[in-house]
């Protein structure tokens, strides 16, 4: 690839400290790898240089692109993640007696065990707490919570406060001294200690600073917006006064909150840390072309906590298409677009903000037959506990002979929890299955329980045992009525440490209900979420917004991008102006995955579409990125709702030849909705000959739009929206 201006700028900076803000698909691992070769000419010797990567995947590909750049035999620097690093400062620290040698816990059960432990001893004399503390989710929530007071080098008592968790986790602080005694005791330590623990050596002993300081002639950090405090204070105590630092990233991409990391990390921290920086822009990206550039430029525009700097796309790119689409059923029919087209489904990716969000999704593929694959296994919808536990409900009230199965019990009676320790459950379930009958109040069984643990027990075998004589309620009144009856939605929230956490899974209760509305047979719905799918390679990957940092895909559809759901937040959980920034980036990571298409998806129904859809400008985008093509003057400006912003853009790129104007809104049209013309997906229309139907998804610019219409009678129609003989209806019909 040849480099540009901008690129060659960075690799040949001469002295001091840089910060290089590049934009998604910039070529940065290049310019990187170019740059330290650049220096390595230059006669800077290989072990007076660090190279810093984000995690081992980008680390290996950092490692491979300049091994294959490199001439033959050329020694390289040392190229490591933070946590490499941290160990093996760990470990000369260990040898020079200033820490203690331990055990890493590199097994996720071995934290929890420990953690365990740890809440049990703090909840000693609170019994009444120390189930709910046990929990799964409050085991992991803990464990997020010990890591961030390393990672933000905090005081755990001054950092529970700033932390959205239950008011029931206030227990926390003390977990965490009690953990750190456990670590202490047992001789071990996590992931996390392999950074806080040298730099509060280091911090506090001048000598030891002085062993490990002034090594370093440059050092070159990789996606720095996402580091932590520990991390950007080992840095400079690492760098000194000597080594010239070069941090790469984009604050626009930070979307690692809940980890530590702040935008302001790249924007105003490192010259406060540092002193003294040249910024260099990396603004021209080599994945996507104008509509989607200009689509990306719009939807972070309204952030306040942003670099000043234009996402540029180069003219080589590919002419991306996006589109707004309602429903899996959009989903479905531009997967078989794609693959008439040639197309292989491996090359596409479905991207969610939260996993509950693509639950329609999964099953809308399993019943069409289309092979997918999820980043992570564990969140097939058929594997999730309350799926389970759903599909359970419905299958006993087909098959009553199920109350005599042990194993569906148990599950029936922990899902949603009940707040009652595995084996006590697993005893009941068992003595009921065998019994069919409630125990006597002086049962051992029910002694170890508190009182209302028996109270929601008992209720929940009463809703067991009544169960089998609703079986010809339809999947979604009965799964209601479940939901209502183990009062679903108050006992997943108190069961979740994080607010985010409950409300997601009551998210995913709503959504299992909805879908189940379009299955009326009971057991055809049962079949579905039982349906045993595995991870199939050349399949469609689904994936959630922040696990696709990095990563690109010809054709990515972005789901459930309604309000409450995308930016997330609940009448509980309000949105701050802080979270809403954190949010539009997020969306802006998740638009930028695209190469060739983009199809943002909206639910309809009860679900109003999100605001970044309109933000975003994705019709006016197409509209500039057509006259962008046209390579031609127009006859008459085009209207656009930000002329501003895109004639930035234009004059970036040297096209001052297109002119723009500030379009006046169709009044008719929902304010969310993103569309400069007056159709947008959910809208309601008649047709002459086909009749009624609602508009599916909108394509193509403002000015002459492709509407794909859903008709009652005559199903799916592509209509180019100038020359249709259609009328929009109210919504009433008329």
């Amino acid at each position: 690839m040849e480099l540009t201006s901008q690129q060659q700028a960075v690799i040949r900076h001469d002295g001091g400290h840089a910060r290089v803000a590049a934009v998604a698909g910039a070529g940065k691992t290049t310019t990187m790898a170019a740059r330290v070769l650049h220096l390595l000419a230059q006669g800077v010797a290989p072990r007076r240089m660090l190279v810093l990567m984000f995690n081992r995947s980008a680390r290996e590909d950092f490692q491979r692109r300049l091994g294959l750049m490199a001439p033959a035999g050329q020694p390289l620097p040392d190229v490591r993640t933070f946590h490499s690093l941290g160990h093996r400062l760990t470990q000369s620290l260990c040898r020079w007696g200033a820490l203690e040698p331990r055990r890493l816990l590199a097994a996720d059960w071995q934290l929890e065990r420990l953690l365990r432990q740890a809440s049990l001893n703090v909840l000693e004399h609170e019994r009444e707490r120390r189930d709910a503390a046990l929990e799964g989710d409050r085991l992991e929530t803990l464990a997020h919570y010990c890591a961030l007071v390393k990672a933000e080098m905090a005081e755990p008592e001054a950092l529970y406060p700033r932390l959205d968790l239950d008011d029931d986790t206030d227990y926390f602080p003390a977990a965490f001294h009690e953990a750190e005694r456990l670590l202490r005791a047992e001789g071990v330590m996590t992931y996390a200690d392999l950074l806080y623990r040298p730099l509060r050596a280091l911090e506090a002993d001048d000598a030891l600073r002085a062993r490990v300081a002034g090594f370093l002639d440059h050092v070159i950090i990789d996606e720095y917006q996402d580091i932590n405090a520990a991390q950007q204070r080992l840095l400079a105590l690492l760098a000194g006064k000597k080594a010239a630092v070069m941090a790469v990233g984009d604050a626009n991409q930070c979307i690692y909150e809940w980890r530590g990391a702040h935008p302001d990390t790249m924007l105003t921290d490192f010259t406060a840390t540092f002193g003294q920086a040249r910024d260099y822009p990396l603004s021209i990206t080599f994945r996507h072309g104008h509509a989607l550039a200009l689509t990306a430029n719009h939807a972070i525009a309204a952030n306040q906590r942003r670099p000043d700097q234009l996402c540029l796309a180069a003219d080589a790119n590919p002419a991306t298409r996006v589109s707004v689409g309602q429903g899996s059923r959009v989903l479905l029919d531009a997967l078989a677009d794609w693959q008439a087209k040639g197309r292989g489904l491996a090359e596409t990716c479905l991207l969610v903000r939260s996993w509950a969000l693509s639950v329609p999704f999964q099953l809308a593929l399993l019943q069409a037959g289309l092979p997918f694959r999820l980043a992570r296994e564990d969140r097939f919808v058929f594997r999730l506990p309350l799926v389970q536990a759903l599909a359970g409900y419905l299958r006993l009230a087909r098959q009553p002979a199920l109350l005599h199965d042990p194993e569906l019990l148990h599950l029936l009676l922990a899902q949603p929890t009940t707040f009652v320790a595995r084996e006590r459950l697993r005893r009941l379930a068992s003595r009921l299955a065998e019994t069919q009958n409630w125990p006597d109040r002086s049962d051992p069984l029910l002694a170890e329980l508190k009182p209302m643990q028996r109270r929601t027990l008992k209720k929940r075998w009463a809703l067991l045992c009544e169960l089998p004589t609703l079986s010809a309620w339809p999947p979604a009144k009965l799964l209601r009525h479940v939901v209502n009856a183990v009062e679903a939605e108050k006992v997943l929230k108190r069961a979740a440490a994080r607010r985010a956490k409950g409300e997601e899974d009551v998210r995913l209760l709503d959504v299992l209900i909805e879908q189940a509305e379009n299955v009326p047979d009971a057991d055809a719905f049962i079949e579905l979420l039982q349906r045993p799918v595995q991870n199939q390679a050349g399949g469609v990957l689904i994936s959630t917004v922040h696990a696709a940092k990095g990563l690109e895909w010809p054709l990515v559809a972005m789901a459930g991008v309604n309000e409450e759901d995308f930016p997330h937040y609940s009448r509980d959980n309000p949105l701050s102006n802080e979270r809403l920034e954190e949010e539009r980036r997020l969306f802006y990571v998740g638009v930028t995955r695209a190469q060739e298409e983009l199809w943002l998806l909206h639910d309809g129904g009860g679900h109003r579409p999100s605001r970044f859809i309109g933000e975003c400008a994705w019709q006016d985008s197409m509209a500039i990125a057509g006259r962008i093509a046209a390579d031609m003057p127009a006859d008459a400006p085009l209207p656009v709702a930000d002329p501003g912003l895109a004639q930035c853009y234009l004059s970036a790129l040297g096209r001052d030849d297109i002119a723009l104007v500030e379009s006046v809104r169709d009044a008719s049209a929902p304010a969310n909705a993103g569309a400069a013309s007056s159709y947008f997906p959910g809208q309601r229309l008649r047709h002459a000959v086909f009749g009624e139907g609602e508009v599916a998804a909108v394509e193509g610019n403002s000015d002459d739009p492709v509407i794909d219409v859903r008709f009652l009678s005559a199903g799916r129609r592509r209509l180019v929206a100038s020359r249709a003989p259609i009328e929009p209806l109210d919504a009433a019909g008329r």
